[in-house]
């Protein structure tokens, strides 16, 4: 694999080109790697089973020791994959407290931030919409 990154690369077994792939990837395919499962109510209500977290999003942490928090979505760090919550911190051994940085795949999103109308639509159209589409463009 080479050094920069390649759209072409489809898989790989071997974990260090795993990482590489990631580690390379632009930042508009980074954020497809911070998405997130949703509650079953938004999983019935928009039919997918996950999106990308944005800022803004109500998020409940599954994993660790934040454990059945929920808090506000603050900051979406693409580069590391990251997400910040409002509210979740850390006290560090000088007495002054430090945001955690949470992996999305420990997550699920309880409320989706809605201000964005194109995120609204791609949410919105059902699978069986998707597949009725692709057969008319074909013909």
């Amino acid at each position: 694999m080479k050094k920069e990154f390649s759209k072409k690369w489809i898989k790989s077994k071997q974990p260090r080109k795993q990482r590489k792939y990631r580690a390379n990837a632009p930042l508009h395919i980074k954020k497809k790697f911070v998405g997130a499962n949703l509650s079953k109510d938004l999983r019935k209500k928009h039919e997918k089973r996950s999106l990308p977290v944005r800022k803004g999003d109500t998020v409940l942490i599954m994993r660790g020791k934040f454990k059945n928090k929920k808090g506000k979505v603050t900051t979406v760090d693409l580069k590391s994959s990251r997400i910040i919550i409002e509210g979740i911190q850390v006290k560090k051994q000088d007495g002054s407290k430090a945001n955690v940085k949470l992996q999305p795949s420990n997550l699920q999103i309880i409320e989706l931030n809605l201000e964005d109308r194109k995120r609204i639509k791609s949410s919105d159209k059902k699978p069986e919409e998707k597949t009725k589409d692709k057969k008319e463009e074909k013909k």
